[in-house]
């Protein structure tokens, strides 16, 4: 009797404390593959079908929902009261349970498409972290209570900041850039104290080694990459996409294991790793980089596999499925390549509307996006060519990605949010 108590206790214990199939971050679990374990995904909808439910948000946003259990989290700016908010609803039926934010009403350079709180929230089932970019950042409880706040200083960027918080085990991991004064964070997730902290160096001007000609460094530069976290089986590497360079650090002290050179110097995509390899894309075009994972010091001669110059890569992050990397350029063309070696095996136009900022999401091996109009596609993570699974439309501007958990989807559109489910 009572050992069963002890598995009754125990199994208990278990359900209190495993979320189903959440999506606690931007790209999902934490070590941001973008992979759903859920199985009964719907895979069309529409303004009328598949909806459970639709919230009206206040102004557009170009974040990312995040579920934890019976909760939701999105960020959201009101520009007329120059504050930036962080929205709790009910998963049931989008209510509102609680928002809170911060005041800000200095002058901080974007670019008109990237609108304020572009950063998605992190949550651990006991805290949520969210960046407002120069306004800071601040961990709440899951009532909306305060635990932390930090202020880094003003991030200083013609297109502004997107990069979201990472949790992992007791740190919260912080990109504040793209800047001058750019730095990546580990902080204490219980108390916001700077565990360690890696300052970004300032690209100098100089000579082009990027495949983009002998042209002095001018032009736009910077990074607005999130990172992600990688068991190589030997240890835990957090690697994350800077101009010119892909880094990993040790994610416990902020020490740099490897670096490897080969990109360019702006980066808008979060590396993607599966089976050893990491690969890195710089945006509009730029260099892209596949690299064994496990160096030491400067792996460029010894570990980087291969480098493609003017590459496909746009503006969403891609995701991996037995060694092979399904991404999308900014124009809205799927590729299919090899990681090992950086070929293209497949590319094809996605049908519909096109453009897109948003992030491919796996489930299984069908691939979710979605373009800025609106439009979804649901393909098959396959080697054999473009199959379309299903399309969906819902006529609403968007640069966020889909959030799938459980049996239910999350898309975030200028207008409002949505709750996809069969």
């Amino acid at each position: 009797m009572k050992a069963l108590q002890l598995l009754c206790g125990f199994s208990f214990f278990c359900i209190l404390t495993l979320p189903a199939d959440d999506w606690p971050a931007w790209r999902g679990d934490t070590l941001g593959s973008a992979r759903s374990s859920a199985t009964n995904l719907p895979t069309e909808w529409g303004k009328d079908k598949n909806v459970r439910w639709r919230i009206d948000l206040p102004e557009g946003g170009n974040s990312t929902a995040v579920i934890w259990n019976d909760l939701v989290f999105v960020t959201q700016p009101k520009s007329e009261e120059k504050t930036r908010n962080l929205l709790c609803l009910s998963r049931k039926d989008g209510s509102l349970l609680w928002e809170k934010g911060v005041f800000y009403d200095k002058e901080e350079r974007t670019h008109r498409t990237n609108l304020y709180c572009s950063a998605s929230p992190a949550v651990d089932g006991e805290r949520v972290v969210v960046s407002f970019g120069s306004a800071g950042m601040v961990c709440y409880d899951l009532d909306g209570s305060v635990l932390w706040e930090r202020d880094f200083g003003p991030i200083d960027h013609v297109w502004g900041n997107s990069s979201s918080p990472v949790i992992h085990g007791d740190l919260v991991i912080h990109y504040h850039g793209p800047a001058e004064n750019a730095v990546l964070y580990g902080l204490n997730k219980t108390t916001g104290e700077t565990v360690w902290k890696w300052d970004e160096p300032v690209w100098k001007p100089g000579k082009r080694t990027d495949g983009f000609g002998d042209r002095e460094g001018e032009g736009v530069i910077g990074s607005f990459s999130t990172p992600i976290l990688v068991e190589t089986g030997e240890r835990t590497e957090l690697i994350m996409s800077f101009p010119m360079e892909m880094k990993a650090f040790d994610p416990a002290t902020g020490d740099v294991l490897w670096t490897c050179q080969g990109l360019n110097p702006l980066v808008y995509t979060s590396p993607v790793y599966d089976d050893g390899v990491v690969v890195a894309m710089g945006g509009y075009y730029g260099n892209s980089i596949g690299v064994k994972v496990g160096g030491s010091g400067n792996v460029t001669e010894t570990h980087r596999l291969w480098q493609e110059i003017r590459h496909n890569g746009g503006i969403g992050s891609g995701v991996a499925k037995d060694g092979k990397l399904y991404y999308q350029d900014s124009g809205g063309i799927a590729y299919c390549d090899d990681m090992k070696t950086g070929k293209t095996i497949w590319r094809a136009r996605l049908p519909g509307a096109g453009k897109s900022w948003g992030s491919f999401v796996l489930a299984g091996d069908h691939i979710y996006t979605l373009s800025q109009a609106g439009d979804s596609v649901v393909f098959k993570a396959s080697t054999e060519g473009l199959e379309v699974v299903a399309q969906s439309d819902l006529g609403e501007h968007t640069n966020s990605s889909i959030a799938p958990a459980d049996d239910e989807l999350f898309i975030r559109t200028h207008e409002g949010l949505w709750c996809i489910g069969k």
